[in-house]
């Protein structure tokens, strides 16, 4: 355990200010006292080769020399160190982050007497060579740390090493000889150097035993044995020849097959036998170091055995070679060996590939071998062979380690054939498996996919990806593909075909993405998968594993009910039962028992009598789950039965509400780490983890809301491959073909571990694994369930390696979620087992420190690093706790309220964490408050002192060094420190530990742009470097990049003709999957122009994020530094697209423009015009264009001032923001005052305005392209709700269906004068009042008049892809994306090209508006019901996290289908309705209600709105509100919504309503038990004509059309689009 570090609680940490700045950064380091000199020693790697590595010693003071070479295994470095393979060797581990669990006690021992947990009894290796060092550690089994434990062995160590470059240079040049020179003897480079090779020594003498050892087992260590298949009677004698033997092959040969083994000599003699071993039953030859040719006797030993005898022989490594020489084959020297965990070695009795552990230099050529001898194993990425078999005696051998400490074990059973081979066991006849010749692309033609609906928290953008990527695989296996997906915004429901009057530009080809035959923007629903089944009649199969839980559900429904059977369709990749057996978790836990796996204790409940039961029997406190839902949707933690019975209702609810419903009682495991392996099957049984990842967060925190890490940090190589072990076993036995993830909680103080769940399809988790590893999971997936093997598919990375393979990592990933709940009223910011975070970053480094400071940045850009709250701007909110008094920190936290927050995970727990380090709490203080690994809490602590010590040197400066300071233009009169004082190693040590030049800049007390010029002038730049899945052993064609200063050598040359395209970013509330959508477009454009397109973008869950898409992704953070790194690298010479990733691009254009970058498309000073209110406003006033009266805010006085003169309501709107952050409608004074403040902290930098809120109008929006101030192609779309609810909330008709031909040419005029205003070439989207009245004051109501109806207000324009893009793009068939491309890069369009005309801008008739035959509506996706406690109720900020679109016949059609389309339920005949009307809306409510009534729907109404009904023929029953007392008259209106009659609650409130707090809770009980809701006048009434319509049968089919269904029914003259137009 970590030993640092013990004060109890928090202290202030004492800084010597008269330390150099070496000092102080020494001490940020907080090294243990003995270790300091040792660490701060400078050292280098020189190689034969002239090559010097430059680092810092952390091992012994002495220098060595030996052979370099790599190992790819990213686990079990204390077993490496001590394998004798590799003996005489320097050993460079490629994964960087080395000693972050110390290492065990050498003094514990097994029940052999050998150390427990090492190889041998001492370290083997020459020196060692890593990138990145901890000698901070944290295991339960960990006695010290690495360093010192090398430098108590006598062995250096060098870290601060670009092992990359290194592993490049042995992989290019073959292994090496080099030395390693520590300290003093650093200057012995100057001088001739003596380069030794160790493969001359014998190295096998070296390390072989000296003496027979017996191992035999007790009768007290007997078990049952595992191997039923050997002959019971005595115990079998082997003997084995130590060649430098690891001493896991004796626990496996003793302990597992409870054979007597004698350990003799590498040399010694069977024939004298001078020890007297008895007869034996077999030949056990070991593995070892060097060259097997200088093993003379045991080969003639050998030769003697295998000529004279029949004796069983099985030789492992060495010991393959060994009897292979003996055979009479010939051995090779390798180029560099083969030396990792992951390398994939094919049975050739089965071709079964598995992966094999491996550390050698030399090989057999199995061409040599005798007749009688065959190839057993060949490796399936360089073909060399390992294993060799005898044709028809006992003798085989190969080349990896079955045993495998450290690695997989998954060829064990060779030790099992042997044993059975002693026993004197025939040899198991061994077959092909016949499902290789039983694939499912033989007879496919059509395949439907399901995808998973409009993003919501839990099922988000990730779909978007695999949905993307199972697309491809299909169309490249020839399928025709058929995809339902209501969500328009996706990647994967566009059209790029050859087509005529298909969507996108049928001339671009195939730039990085393949799309579908058929799409059908439809609801997922069991009903309507069964119409475009019988629509499209001869499907054959269908895939429901990449659409999350909701296709899930709805193929497990399908075939619950026969209908995929009966209809011939095939359920492609892991079958249904299997999905059933993960979901359903009493079968679940029976299934694991056969295979005897332990899940988490647990009971399913179908009631909540049963839940109550269920958690007498584990003790409270209890994890409640809801079956068959995603992320955690309706889970909670319950502490009694009272929390029990109300979390189990709301539980029961979310899982189906019926008799069906399965909820599970899970044990309470809060504490234990929580762990995940992504494992991939096939049809062979070939069986593959891809990516295993570690929560940050321990067991509590949904995995989803977790920040994760990939690989794993904190367990060792046993608990790793337990673990994979288990999760093979599991999935095998599950019969799962294609991919599913498996988590775990791990006990963090042993090695019990538990079973949480298995997820039986794509995740989320999936696609974070296929872009931290390179690996495209959903593609592979895809392929394999049409029978393909992973064998056969190729490494798309590589294009050269098998995808049969584990990625080896040399960087760590992080994935840090994004959170929006401060959106939200009466939120509860903890968090707890049910997901909320709305989307994510991740981030990839070569050392924690970078990668978690990158990561914080990516998912708030406007945070320099991960600091405390103080100097992040992030302060404590009280949403979940009252006040907490107490004694106050420095900056005016109080202690309580810290530690409280410590010991609560919320969304802004990191930052408390980083506060209290900063404050000079301990680490094992802050593991007892957290429960976070300490291992993370030493990085983050390291991070606090870093940032300590360089505010403490940059202020010494200020106050000291007069002299070398200047005027900084940063304040009035300001005093800077000096950057360039820092020096190379200091400013490279912060930019290696991830702090940003804006950290620096804050620190020093000057500007961003200082920094930058100081550090390019200090030489201090980040090295891309690429992912190529194998940590740098195989040449990779990637154009998978990062950014890391922890490299000396690029990966790549620059690119020319290069375009970059900003992606989006985190997906978060107003910025989600419709601007990657407009960012693929942009990007395919790009390329099909000649471009190299360049992505910059760090969200996992992105189609822009897969490198397919572009020429060169760099997974990089969206911010200045960063994009003008990438900028400079890539010798950019075209530009950069700013206006296809939502707001974060949008916000670096005038930067980027100051600093020299050419921004592509509109000038970033009218970008500036446009994103500033007051700029815009003041523009529009000038260029004559209407809009709501409006006022610069100079002061609070000011603002009151105007909004008394206008009238209360008024809109407060800050500028450069998104989704309506910070804007609110403010009735009163009091009102405005509270949120001038909190726009002013939002806009700090920019003005914000206060204008008029027009009540009553309806709002217009308009999406178009301009090129030079002249708009080339527009679309207009209109509001169902009136103003006053976000545009990102609203629900869209295109086209506008209420408004007059007047207004709709008003809103083209303005639009095209604003696009002259601001000279606009690129992409605009501009927003409209229509009609509404501003005043006089108090006067609310709508006259009549023509300028009430027909006012034309423009409110905003934005100069950038709106999130309404794909709509439009796809409702109208002209990708505005596409259109927009071409203007930011010069290529022609209409009107200057007559050969690619657009839509006009103007129709030619205004007697209708076109098209006529069909309406596309588009409507939100909400998640109210996983943010407990928010308020679900719409405004002028938005709140949905998604949306969906549908077509139809006409409005009401279209709506319906997308309300279905949101997961909705609709109330059937008979079903309750809960109405509740404030009275400003009863006159518009009455109708509708009346038609609910006249459906047959029964109806409830709180007592005002029931009076006002029942007086007017409207029959309802009467409900109390919640606040007031139930009588018998009246039943409760929670009650009512809880006990599951009522399918529709109907809540128009108003802001002057006296019963807030009871709306509240009828709003958020509707939300919680999963019950339709309805908070808007206008959306009501379009329900209530909808159901109306529905249920008479206008559009009872609502029959399935497919996107494009409708342009082919136009006639020529209505046609939006034809074959000669531009799409």
């Amino acid at each position: 355990m970590m030993q640092r570090s013990k004060s109890p609680g928090p202290f202030v940490p004492e800084v010597d200010v008269t330390r150099s700045t070496e000092g102080l950064l020494a001490w940020a380091e907080d090294a243990p006292q003995n270790r300091r000199q040792t660490l701060n020693k400078k050292a280098k790697l020189v190689l034969e080769d002239g090559t010097v590595c430059e680092g810092y010693s952390f091992g012994s003071g002495s220098s060595r020399s030996g052979e370099v070479v790599f190992n790819t295994g990213m686990v079990g470095y204390p077993e490496a160190l001590t394998d004798p393979s590799y003996r005489g060797q320097i050993l460079v581990l490629t994964y960087p982050l080395i000693g972050n669990y110390g290492v065990p006690s050498m003094e514990e021992r097994d029940d052999f007497d050998l150390p427990k947990y090492f190889e041998s009894d001492q370290v083997q290796i020459a020196g060692l060579v890593v990138a990145t060092y901890s000698e901070d550690h944290s295991h339960w089994a960990s006695s010290g740390s690495l360093g010192a434990w090398l430098e108590a062995s006598g062995v250096p160590a060098i870290h601060g090493v670009d092992t990359r470059r290194l592993t490049k240079n042995i992989r290019e040049s073959g292994a090496l000889l080099g030395w390693l020179l520590v300290g003093d003897e650093s200057p012995m480079i100057n001088r001739s150097l003596k380069f030794e090779d160790p493969n001359q020594r014998h190295l096998v003498a070296e390390v072989s035993t000296k003496k027979v050892t017996k191992y035999v087992r007790s009768k007290s260590q007997r078990t049952d044995n595992h191997n039923h298949n050997i002959t019971p009677g005595r115990r079998r004698i082997i003997v084995a020849f130590d060649c430098g033997m690891k001493y896991n092959i004796i626990r496996y040969l003793v302990s597992v097959h409870d054979v007597e083994l004698y350990v003799v000599p590498h040399d010694y003699d069977l024939e004298t036998n001078i020890d007297n071993i008895p007869p034996y039953d077999g030949i056990f030859c070991s593995n070892g170091p060097g060259d097997p040719a200088r093993c003379e006797a045991t080969i003639q030993t050998l030769k003697k055995l295998i000529t004279q005898q029949d004796i069983p022989i099985f030789g492992i490594c060495l010991g393959h070679q060994l009897l292979a020489l003996a055979a009479g084959a010939k051995s090779y020297k390798m180029k560099y060996g083969n030396r990792g965990m992951n390398q994939p070695c094919v049975d050739l009795r089965t071709t079964r590939c598995y992966m094999t552990s491996q550390n050698h230099g030399y090989a057999i050529d199995d061409t040599t071998l005798p007749c009688e001898w065959r190839p057993l194993f060949v490796n399936a990425n360089d073909h060399s062979n390992e294993g060799i078999i005898h044709t028809s005696k006992p003798f085989f051998s190969v080349q990896f380690h079955p045993e495998a400490a450290g690695g997989p074990i998954d060829t064990a059973f060779l030790f099992d054939s042997f044993a059975r081979l002693v026993h004197g066991a025939p040899p198991q006849l061994t077959l092909l498996d016949p499902s290789i010749y039983r694939t499912d692309r033989a007879s496919l033609k059509r395949v439907l996919l399901l995808g998973s609906g409009g993003l919501s928290i839990g099922q988000a953008g990730e779909f978007d990806y695999s949905g993307s990527q199972a697309i491809k695989a299909l169309k490249e296996e020839g399928l025709q593909v058929i995809l339902i997906n209501p969500n328009i915004a996706t990647v994967q429901t566009s059209r790029d075909d050859d087509n005529p009057g298909q969507f996108l530009n049928p001339h671009a080809q195939n730039w990085g993405g393949a799309c579908a035959d058929h799409v059908y923007l439809l609801p997922v629903t069991a009903d309507w998968v069964r119409r475009v089944l019988d629509k499209e009649k001869d499907i054959d199969g269908i895939i429901v594993s990449m659409g999350g839980q909701t296709a899930l559900n709805v193929g497990v429904e399908l075939w619950k009910s026969g209908d995929l059977q009966k209809r011939g369709v095939r359920v492609l990749g892991t079958k249904i039962d299997a999905i059933i057996a993960t979901e359903d978790r009493q079968i679940f836990s029976n299934t694991l028992k056969q295979i005897n796996e332990r899940l988490a204790e647990s009971y399913s409940a179908n009631s909540v009598d049963q839940a109550l039961e269920a958690a007498r029997k584990i003790g409270y406190p209890v994890l409640v789950r809801a079956a068959f839902t995603l992320g955690g949707l309706g889970s909670g933690f319950a502490e009694n039965e009272d929390e029990l019975q109300e979390l189990a209702t709301s539980a029961l609810s979310h899982a189906g509400g019926n008799d069906g419903a399965q909820i599970l009682i899970d044990k309470d495991l809060r504490g234990w780490k929580e762990v995940e392996y992504e494992v991939v099957r096939d049809v062979r049984d070939n069986c593959i983890t891809v990516c295993n990842m570690e929560n940050f967060d321990p067991l509590g925190v949904h995995t989803g809301d977790s920040i994760v890490v990939a690989p794993s940090q904190t367990l060792t190589n046993r608990e790793y491959f337990k673990l994979r072990a288990t999760a093979l076993k599991v999935v095998r036995h599950l019969g799962i073909i294609g991919e599913c993830n498996i988590q775990y909680a791990l006990n963090p103080k042993s090695e019990d571990a538990c079973i949480i769940e298995v997820n039986a399809r794509l995740s989320r988790s999936s696609a974070l694994a296929s872009k931290a590893t390179g690996f495209p999971l959903a593609y592979v997936a895809t392929k394999l369930s049409l029978g393909h093997d992973l064998v056969s598919i190729r490494n798309s990375v590589t294009q050269t390696t098998t995808a049969c393979f584990e990625p080896s990592l040399d960087y760590c990933v992080v994935k840090v979620p994004r959170w929006d709940m401060r959106k939200f009223q009466r939120v509860s910011t903890r968090l707890g087992s049910a997901m909320k975070s709305v989307g994510e970053v991740m981030a990839i480094g070569r050392s924690f420190e970078e990668a978690i400071q990158k990561a914080v940045r990516m998912v708030n850009p406007n945070l320099p690093g991960l600091e405390g709250f103080a100097a992040s701007g992030n302060e404590f909110d009280n949403n979940d706790d009252d006040h907490l008094s107490g004694a106050q920190s420095s900056s005016g936290i109080s202690i309580q309220g810290l530690e409280q927050r410590l010991k609560q995970p919320n969304d802004q727990r990191l930052f408390a964490v980083q506060l209290a380090f900063e404050k000079g709490y301990s680490i094992d203080k802050v593991h007892e408050l957290t429960k976070i690994d300490r291992w993370f809490l030493a990085k983050l602590r390291r991070i606090a002192r870093l940032r300590v010590a360089v505010e403490t040197r940059f202020a010494q400066q200020v106050t000291e060094n007069h002299n070398t300071l200047m005027r900084s233009s940063v304040g009035s009169g300001g005093i800077s420190a000096s950057i360039e004082a820092l020096g190379y190693d200091a400013m490279r040590k912060l930019k290696q530990a991830g702090f940003s030049d804006a950290q620096i800049a804050s620190y020093a007390r000057c500007t961003e742009a200082r920094v930058r010029r100081a550090r390019l002038a200090l030489g201090v730049k980040p090295a891309v470097k690429q992912i190529d899945t194998l940590g740098g052993e195989v040449p990779a064609r990637t154009n998978y990049l990062y950014m890391t200063y922890h490299g000396d050598e690029a990966d790549v040359v620059q690119s020319e003709r290069a375009v970059i395209v900003l992606g989006c970013g985190a997906y978060c509330i107003g910025s989600s999957v419709e601007f990657d959508w407009s960012a693929v477009s942009c990007v395919r454009q790009c390329r099909a122009s000649g471009y190299r397109a360049i992505v910059v973008n760090c969200n996992p869950e992105t189609v822009s994020t897969d490198y397919d898409v572009s020429d060169r992704l760099y997974f990089e953070e969206l911010s200045l530094e960063r994009v003008l790194d990438v900028y400079d690298r890539e010798g950019v010479d075209v530009g950069v697209v700013v206006s296809m990733g939502g707001q974060i691009p949008q916000n670096l254009a005038v930067p980027l423009d100051k600093a020299g970058a050419h921004v592509l498309g509109t000038r970033p000073a009218m970008i500036d015009a446009a994103e500033d209110r007051s700029k815009f406003s003041a523009l529009m006033d000038k260029a004559g264009v209407k809009q709501p009266r409006w006022a610069e805010l100079e002061s609070e006085e000011a603002a009151i001032t105007f909004a008394k003169s206008v009238g209360y309501p008024v809109l407060v709107r800050p500028s450069y923001v998104l989704s309506g952050a910070a804007m609110a409608v403010c009735r009163d004074e009091q009102g405005l005052l509270d949120h001038l403040h909190k726009a002013k902290d939002v806009s700090k930098e920019h003005p914000v305005v206060v204008s008029k809120f027009v009540r009553g109008a309806r709002e217009l929006e308009v999406d178009a392209v301009a090129k030079d101030g002249q708009v080339i192609c527009a679309a207009l779309h209109e509001h169902i709700e009136d103003a006053g609810v976000h545009s990102g909330d609203a629900t869209l008709m295109l086209p506008p269906q209420t408004l007059s031909a007047y207004a709709l040419q008003r809103a083209r005029d303005a639009t095209r004068e604003i696009a002259k205003s601001l000279q606009i070439s690129g992409p605009l989207n501009v927003q409209f009042l229509i009609g509404g009245r501003e005043g006089p004051p108090g006067s609310n109501e709508l006259d009549g008049s023509f300028e009430s109806m027909n006012a034309v207000r423009v409110i905003e324009c934005n100069l950038r892809a709106s999130r309404s893009v794909p709509f439009v793009s796809k409702s109208t068939g002209v990708d505005f994306a596409d259109v927009a491309t071409r203007v930011l890069a010069g290529y022609p369009v209409a009107p200057t090209d007559p050969d690619h005309p657009l839509p006009p801008l103007y129709p030619s008739s205004t007697e209708h508006i076109r098209p006529k035959n069909f309406v596309a509506v588009k409507a939100p996706m909400f998640s109210f019901a996983r943010l407990r406690g928010a308020d679900p109720t719409l405004g002028v900020e938005m709140a949905s996290t998604g949306e969906v679109a549908c077509f139809g016949a006409d409005a009401h059609e279209a709506f319906l289908k997308a309300y279905l389309s949101t997961n909705t339920k609709l109330p059937k005949k008979g079903d309750a309705v809960l109405l509740s009307f404030a009275a400003p809306y009863a006159h518009r409510a009455l109708a509708p209600a009346y038609q609910l009534y006249e459906l047959g729907y029964r109806l409830y109404a709180t007592q005002n709105t029931a009076d006002y009904l029942n007086q007017r023929s409207v029959p309802c029953e009467k409900v109390a509100f919640p606040t007031d007392e139930s009588t018998q008259d009246a039943l409760d209106a929670a009650e009512v919504l809880k006990d599951g009659s009522v399918r529709l609650v109907v809540n128009l409130h108003s802001p002057e309503s006296q019963r807030l707090a009871d709306n509240y809770l009828i709003r958020r009980t509707a939300a919680d038990y999963h019950i339709a809701l309805i908070t808007n006048t206008q959306l009501f009434e379009t329900l209530a004509i909808a159901l109306a319509r529905h249920n008479h049968g206008d559009f009872l089919a609502l029959k399935p059309a497919s996107l494009f269904h409708h342009y082919k029914m136009e006639k020529n003259e209505d046609a939006w689009t034809d074959v000669d137009e531009f799409h």
